[in-house]
C-alpha cells in the first residue's frame, strides 16, 4: 500500500465522517459560540481535505484555494469575536 492509497482509502473517509460529526454538533449547537466553533472546524476539515486531494491529483493550485479559505475562517472568526467583545461590552 503506497501513501497515495494510504490517503485515498484511509484520510478522505475519516475527514469525511469528521465532517458528518461536526456538521450534527453545529445544527445541534447549544449556544451561538458553540456553533461558531463547530463551523471554524467544519472549514478547517474542509481544508484538510482540499490538501488531501491537492496530494493525492498533485495539483498544487488547490493548495492555494485551501490558504484562501484558511484566511477567509481566520477572518470570519476574528470579526465574530469582536462582536462577542463589543456586544458583552455594551450589554
Amino acid at each position: 500500500m503506497s501513501l497515495y492509497d494510504f490517503y485515498y482509502y484511509f484520510m478522505l473517509p475519516v475527514l469525511s465522517v469528521s465532517v458528518l460529526l461536526v456538521f450534527v454538533r453545529f445544527v445541534r449547537g447549544p449556544g451561538t459560540v458553540d456553533r461558531v466553533v463547530a463551523l471554524d472546524l467544519l472549514i478547517t476539515t474542509g481544508i484538510a481535505i482540499i490538501a488531501v486531494y491537492s496530494i493525492i491529483t498533485n495539483q498544487s493550485t488547490f493548495l492555494d484555494i485551501a490558504m484562501i479559505l484558511a484566511l477567509i475562517a481566520f477572518l470570519g472568526t476574528v470579526a465574530f469575536s469582536y462582536y462577542l467583545q463589543r456586544k458583552e461590552k455594551n450589554g
